[in-house]
């Protein structure tokens, strides 16, 4: 009855809101569709759910034999707020609210379902058998109800996918209802399931009609609630579990949209293309291989979640690491920025010692530094510093030296005219002729504002991080130098005021 009536109710619906106008063009950057469509499939899901649970009422009121009598109050605990969901997204459809609103009617609903008695009470995984007072049980409960009703909504991007995620996560609440014996939800579940399959007729790719935040919304909210009620028979592990794991593909596309935003510093609510479906759709797959890939996804959360109907300490353990793995493996395909500069900084917290160790020897040079006045020294003190940290070699170019300075620990003279001392670390295979390096250029000016020369340190390309502040060789370090120069090489030249020919600041650049 209800995949027929959603069949029937979806053309209608889809056909009318043409007739009149209804559709929304592709007017976002993050819209996928090229023509304008209707985004009111939701009714259709609506009306078509309702009927069915009327009609199933009705027949229960002749033949009692077919099955038990449903509770009223948990039936109108469930349906009440979830016409209030439904109204709350057909408003939004027509008239776009904030997302503050939005939260604060389907904290209403959730509070609405906490009053009933479809409530979070323990969280046996992570607390055992503690129960919670209301006064921690209905946050809880209002964060689930939020979070799940929301999750369907923001994997609403593509043709088909929010529903048919919807579709896999129902019948797997639909089977923990049968198998707790909840006729009340299994009932629910059911009804719930053909009008998402009617309506995915004419929704998957390439769609006439759209889901909509009133059947995003109204979806998310019914398998949030009904997974309450079906948790109240439930053994405690399968109530808790089950559902978590079933909404899998929503659940994480909502925790990776909110780490990515807090990660980039955006706001949370701020809509962007690198949802997971717009990440597979960048790799090159088509809009249906995306649903589809996606489907399986939901399929395979769906198929592990039932492996929890049978509760052990082992199988909850391989189920856990199996989806750890899957998920894991998965965001490193889709090579999220966020999170590989997230791993980015959790190498360098691993690396922290080497990074200490090539510090301290630039700071150690700096000290040194201050007190040499012999230039012999100088030179043993730049190849010890260099020695001991990531870069392959220098030039270190001395402005306005007549005649030639003396080799000095692998520091070789370039010509008499323009001073130019060369170093490269002892097993490098850096060549100053054939460079294929990065390099950063630091002007050497002294504290009494002498220009001395300039050094140019240089660093093979490859894949592992620079170990080293570079904000350490590009601030103190040249100032610590060019006095050692200036010391030391102020009894060979004469440097005119450097009000005539500097700008007097020091400059960094990196080539």
């Amino acid at each position: 009855m209800s995949l027929l009536s959603s069949f029937v109710l979806t053309r209608n619906v889809r056909n009318l809101a043409i007739r009149r106008g209804w559709v929304v063009p592709p007017a976002q950057n993050r819209h996928l569709h090229e023509t304008a469509l209707p985004r009111l499939g939701g009714v259709a899901i609506y009306f078509s759910f309702m009927i069915s649970i009327v009609v199933a009422l009705v027949v229960n009121q002749h033949f009692a034999h077919l099955f038990p009598a449903p509770s009223w109050r948990t039936l109108l605990t469930i349906l009440v707020p979830g016409t209030l969901i439904f109204l709350l997204g057909i408003y939004d459809d027509i008239h776009p609210v904030g997302p503050y609103v939005k939260f604060a009617v389907q904290a209403v609903a959730a509070v609405m379902l906490f009053a009933g008695g479809l409530r979070i009470l323990n969280l046996p995984v992570l607390f055992g058998t503690r129960h919670f007072g209301w006064a921690i049980g209905l946050p809880i409960t209002i964060l689930w109800v939020i979070g799940i009703t929301n999750a369907f909504n923001l994997i609403d991007g593509l043709d088909g996918l929010a529903a048919g995620s919807g579709l896999f996560s129902t019948l797997v609440v639909f089977v923990v209802a049968i198998f707790s014996h909840s006729s009340l939800v299994s009932l629910m579940t059911i009804a719930l399931s053909g009008a998402i399959l009617g309506f995915l007729r004419f929704n998957f790719n390439p769609a006439t009609i759209f889901l909509g935040d009133c059947g995003s919304l109204f979806i998310g909210f019914m398998l949030s609630a009904l997974a309450l009620a079906g948790a109240q028979k439930a053994p405690t592990v399968i109530a808790v579990a089950i559902p978590v794991v079933s909404f899998g593909l929503p659940i994480l596309e909502t925790t990776l949209s909110v780490l990515r935003r807090l990660i980039s510093g955006r706001p949370v609510f701020t809509a962007d293309r690198e949802h997971i479906h717009h990440k597979l759709l960048q790799l090159g797959m088509s809009h249906r291989q995306v649903v589809i890939v996606l489907y399986a996804v939901s399929a395979v959360f769906a198929l592990l979640s039932l492996f929890l109907l049978w509760p052990t300490g082992s199988t909850l353990g391989l189920v856990l690491a199996v989806l750890g793995t899957g998920v894991w493996l998965g965001v490193q395909h889709l090579g999220y920025l966020e999170f590989g500069e997230l791993r980015r900084v959790a190498q360098r917290t691993m690396e922290q010692r080497q990074i200490f160790i090539n510090n301290l020897a630039i700071r150690r040079a700096m000290e040194e530094l201050k007190v040499t006045s012999d230039y012999d020294q100088l030179c043993c003190i730049l190849e010890a510093a260099f020695s001991a940290n990531d870069f392959d070699a220098f030039e270190l170019r001395l402005h306005h030296l007549p005649g030639e300075l003396p080799e000095m620990r692998g520091l070789q003279p370039r010509s008499a005219r323009s001073p130019h001392l060369r170093w490269t670390k002892p097993g490098s295979h850096f060549s100053h002729e054939a460079v294929s390096a990065w390099s950063v250029n630091l002007d050497l000016v002294a504290t009494n504002n002498r220009r001395r020369g300039s050094m140019t340190i240089f660093r093979l390309y490859n894949e592992r991080d620079l170990q080293l502040d570079v904000n350490l060789l590009t601030s103190a370090f040249p100032i610590a130098l060019a006095d050692a120069l200036d010391r030391t090489l102020s009894h060979t030249v004469e440097v005119a005021s450097p009000a005539e020919e500097d700008p007097g600041f020091m400059a960094a650049q990196a080539g």
